[in-house]
């Protein structure tokens, strides 16, 4: 499975970081989360980092549960 993508952020004046995915505006983070966060982003994946962030990620159980008679829609 391909790895989260289309996530950028930007450090601004006040401290606060701002998280975007593909140009929309997914987070803000202030004081002590924008530090943690830009502390983590820069000692790893960048992209898995951000999506985990903003709980933009895959947890690899969507066709488990998009197949599940629950979800099929037919009752």
């Amino acid at each position: 499975m391909p790895g989260p993508r289309g996530f950028e952020y930007a450090a601004r004046g006040d401290g606060s970081v701002e998280i975007r995915h593909h140009g929309r505006p997914a987070t803000i983070l202030r004081g002590d989360r924008a530090a943690r966060f830009l502390r983590e982003v820069t000692a790893g994946d960048a992209q898995e980092v951000m999506a985990r962030w903003t709980g933009n990620y895959r947890r690899g159980n969507e066709r488990t549960a998009r197949n599940h008679p629950r979800n099929s829609g037919r009752r």
